[in-house]
């Protein structure tokens, strides 16, 4: 069985779920909130990880007590498995407006349409339970519709791409400095600019975040290494401050 729980109180449980995509695709987590029975589920993943994290997700949680399901962006590596989570739940999702038409291209039902929920721009707030979620504005972080959430009753902020690492060798980071070869390519590439970098630090900072966990790769524990990743988010250079002629020149 895939799932770690790396948080758990009375009332509230956070499960990872990072073991279950195909080897020939890009590594992605899924993350399941519990509080007091009911659930949501953030960045489902695509159609090959359907059936895997259903029945793992049983193990914790019946999938019908899903009550919402987040999708931080548009990817296929979070959506595409949208319309299998609808039809077995009566959940609602909710999506950066941006994207509400592009879902129906990754194969989203007629009749489960009016399940989905535009996020405008500046975030909202979603009640799970009595533990209420934040839905943070995080555009450009990569995609122009872009939010993250973050759990002030597990001091969890859910980062998206933000934060993601490919091909190391563990679940939770223990040297930053060892864990950049990890994350800074795609960083570079990935996201728009330090610009909006900055305004994210300055966001995050009002926050009492105890773990960062993004959608690939590692989890940043503890407020020394929460801080260390904001700090070095804050003063990368990326995107389109590395672009140039070189780059933009006829091949």
């Amino acid at each position: 069985m895939s799932g770690q729980v790396i948080f758990e109180s009375e009332e509230h449980k956070v499960i990872l779920f990072e073991e279950l995509t195909p080897s020939s695709a890009v590594q992605a987590n899924q993350y399941l909130i519990i509080h007091k029975g009911e659930g949501v589920l953030l960045d489902p993943g695509g159609h090959k990880v359907f059936s895997l994290l259903q029945s793992d997700i049983a193990k914790f949680l019946p999938p019908k007590k899903i009550k919402y399901v987040f999708l931080s962006h548009q990817d296929p590596d979070i959506v595409a498995s949208l319309n299998g989570w609808l039809l077995i739940t009566d959940a609602e999702a909710y999506i950066s407006k941006l994207w509400l038409r592009f879902l129906p291209h990754f194969g989203l039902e007629r009749h489960v349409e009016e399940r989905v929920r535009p996020i405008e721009d500046k975030g909202t707030h979603i009640d799970l339970n009595g533990c209420e979620l934040v839905i943070l504005p995080a555009h450009f972080l990569h995609s122009p519709g872009n939010f993250q959430v973050y759990d002030p009753c597990s001091k969890i902020l859910f980062s998206g791409d933000l934060g993601a690492s490919l091909n190391q060798p563990y679940t939770v980071v223990e040297n930053f400095e060892e864990h950049l070869k990890y994350m800074e390519g795609f960083h570079k590439r990935y996201m728009a600019s330090n610009k909006v970098m900055k305004l994210w630090a300055n966001m995050v900072r009002q926050l009492d975040i105890e773990i960062i966990a993004p959608q690939h790769g590692a989890i940043f524990k503890g407020k020394d290494m929460v801080n260390k990743f904001i700090e070095w988010a804050e003063n990368l250079e990326c995107g389109v401050d590395l672009m140039n002629e070189n780059i933009y020149s006829i091949p």
